[in-house]
């Protein structure tokens, strides 16, 4: 798979769905209506999907909640539900290439970091989940001789999830695969500008024996089929990834509803701390690179703010614009891109506003910063970087999702950690030193979910990823995942003699 043509053949000869999956069939919106679906590297139109509204969601939360109430798979025993789910791993990676260009072709990411990265990963998140089910045991509490008492986990019951734009399949998978394997029913919501890949993990999951109604699809925008997921007093729990402004509404939203759990996964502004006892400083230029410019910074944990100590600063400033120039845009659909294109036109202005705010603020601009047109798309934007960045500049105040890195020097390990932990983000760090005991003692004291040292985002399905502050709360991966899924039930028995 690393042939250009060959890419674009396959692309060319893809079949895109556009309905909503409620039930297990095909829907089309109740008022009919549809939206276009573009793709941000050729500005050509993929499709026109089914815009989902009020009633739409109403029919699938009430498909959903007739799946959990009646059908079999809240009831299923584990080990039958992990067979289901071991076989929708298989399926996915059966048919990786239609994945991968799924999610390349609608938001622009590269195709070879959808086939090696996203839809291997997103299958393993599925078989770790379904292998997890026979290993989890429940719990007898210590009560008297003649009291049995059991705590027992069970599923909550219908789950609404909302994913964004930037990792459709993966945060899909990371919502859906926990979800399902508790025994709950799940009503999706992906991003608008990136439905094609729900639509056909559910066809996938359909094939894989999981019950209609236990997964239903609902395409649409925020402030409609969102909104209405958010409201809807039949929905248990929520779960988002998204900016730190949609989850506050999410928070409202079930305040004026049914009080349904939300769980979080906000808005990030990720620090990366480079102390100069670093010995390997290209490894450092290397990893800083990546942690910005991956995914063309469309990444909620993108490491977007450099701290690099003085003494060093302005050499490895220069290891890392040479680093900058292998991450020039291209075309997704070629095996030699390492970035695409952005998302969209919106996107794209929004990330150009903030490379001129941060001039007019007086940051000085080292490396790209211009906007490239490439097959009559303008959705291309240089890595950059801005040095003499300062805490209180817009760019390093707010997340940009986008291919732009601000770097600001620091004179020692407390200025390092106070200028970190000085945001209303919480969400991830990293930290390059070889000293042991300040690799402990700095990681200690971010304030982040996870904390990598000697690399950048640090990720696996074992370990829990979430964050703090306006990053929301909750985790993603790992069993801890299980906790948003499922609520502790006690049964106490008296037992007479």
């Amino acid at each position: 798979m690393n042939d250009f043509n060959d890419w674009k053949s396959r692309a060319a000869q893809l079949r895109l769905r556009d309905d909503a999956l409620i039930d297990g069939l095909p829907h089309e919106a109740v008022d009919g209506t549809r939206l276009q679906v573009i793709n941000p590297a050729t500005g050509q139109r993929l499709a026109n999907v089914v815009t989902c509204g009020e009633q739409d969601v109403d029919l699938a939360v009430l498909s959903a909640r007739k799946a959990f109430e009646q059908g079999p798979w809240a009831r299923m025993a584990p080990v039958e539900r992990k067979a289901v789910l071991l076989r929708l791993s298989q399926l996915m990676l059966a048919h990786r290439e239609e994945l991968a260009l799924l999610d390349s072709l609608s938001m622009g990411k590269p195709v070879m970091d959808a086939w090696n990265i996203d839809v291997p990963g997103a299958a393993h998140v599925f078989a770790w989940y379904g292998e997890s089910l026979d290993k989890l045991y429940d719990q007898v509490a210590p009560s008297a001789a003649n009291v049995l008492a059991t705590i027992t986990r069970v599923p909550l019951g219908v789950i609404a999830a909302v994913v964004p734009w930037n990792f459709p399949l993966d945060m899909a998978a990371w919502k859906l695969a926990p979800a399902l394997a508790a025994g709950n029913s799940v009503v999706l919501k992906p991003a608008e500008q990136s439905p094609f890949s729900a639509f056909r993990l559910a066809e996938l999951a359909l094939e894989a024996g999981l019950p209609p109604g236990v997964l239903n699809v609902v395409p649409g925008l925020g402030e409609q089929a969102g909104r209405a997921l958010g409201l809807h007093p039949d929905v248990d729990a929520l779960v988002f990834t998204g900016s730190t402004e949609v989850g506050k509404y999410f928070m409202q939203y079930s305040a004026q509803s049914n009080l349904k759990q939300v769980w979080l996964e906000c808005g990030g502004k990720s620090p990366n701390l480079v102390f100069a006892d670093c010995q390997d400083l290209d490894l450092a230029a290397q990893k800083a690179a990546f942690g910005i410019f991956f995914n063309q910074g469309e990444v909620c944990s993108a490491n977007s703010r450099l701290l690099v100590q003085r003494s060093i600063h302005d050499e490895f400033v220069e290891r890392l614009i040479d680093q900058a120039q292998r991450w020039q845009p291209g075309n997704p659909l070629d095996p030699s891109s390492r970035a695409g294109a952005i998302v969209d036109t919106r996107q794209t202005a929004r990330i150009m506003r903030y490379i001129e705010q941060a001039q007019a603020e007086g940051a000085r601009l080292v490396c790209g910063g211009r906007q490239l047109n490439f097959e009559g798309s303008s959705n291309f934007i240089e890595p950059t970087i801005f040095t003499q960045v300062t805490p209180a500049m817009q760019l390093a105040r707010e997340e940009v999702f986008g291919p732009v890195l601000a770097i600001s020097a620091f004179e020692d390990e407390e200025q390092a950690i106070a200028m970190a932990n000085e945001h209303i983000y919480g969400l991830a760090a990293s930290l390059w030193t070889d000293d042991l005991n300040r690799a402990h003692r700095v990681a200690r004291r971010l304030n982040a979910g996870t904390v990598s040292v000697n690399t950048v985002d640090a990720l696996d399905v074992t370990v829990p990823f979430g964050g703090g502050k306006q990053s929301g709360f909750g985790r993603d991966l790992s069993l801890h995942s299980f906790d948003k899924y499922t609520q502790l039930k006690t049964t106490w028995i008296e037992l007479r003699s």
